[in-house]
């Protein structure tokens, strides 16, 4: 029996799980010379809207290059896992107490040093337009047993892999 394609709602349901388990993503953006650049950043939420959330401080190149083009791309990825994710989304700051509140820990006392009340602390808000991940279809087991029957046997691959498409 092949494998289905999951539902779209169980396609947001697995992506938020992967996002925020998988944590770092690298955040692509455009410089003023038209240079793709990415960084490393921790999320800290995919929230019940889709919206993925970060800290940031306010005078970064990163907050520069967000405000004159919102379009971004963050790329996750747990090599051990096989688990793999991309996100084209739209950015923006936003200054919300609240919502700083929610989700400021204690990890990020490096990065802000004094806190919610560092100068300058801001969220950033990426919201997906389109997403996809890969990963194990039935486990890392299962896949490493199909590609070594596949350098074996010198055949292609059987489709080890899941891979979803998510329009948002």
């Amino acid at each position: 029996m092949a494998d289905e394609a999951m539902t779209q709602t169980d396609a947001i349901v697995r992506l938020k799980e992967l996002v925020e388990d998988i944590d770092f993503t690298m955040l692509t953006t455009q410089d003023a010379s038209g240079n793709l650049v990415s960084r490393p950043m921790s999320t800290r939420q995919m929230d019940e809207n889709g919206d993925i959330w970060f800290f940031t401080a306010e005078d970064t190149k990163k907050v520069d290059e967000v405000e004159a083009d919102h379009d971004v791309g963050l790329s996750y990825l747990d090599s051990k896992g096989m688990r793999f994710v991309s996100v084209a989304g739209r950015a923006r700051l936003v200054h919300d107490r609240a919502k700083m509140e929610q989700l400021y820990t204690g990890s990020l006392d490096i990065w802000f040093e004094d806190g919610l009340d560092t100068p300058g602390i801001a969220l950033l808000k990426v919201t997906p337009v389109e997403c996809e991940f890969w990963e194990p279809k039935h486990g890392k087991i299962v896949m490493a047993a199909g590609m070594l029957k596949a350098l074996v046997t010198k055949d292609t691959p059987d489709d080890t892999m899941r891979h979803e498409r998510i329009s948002c």
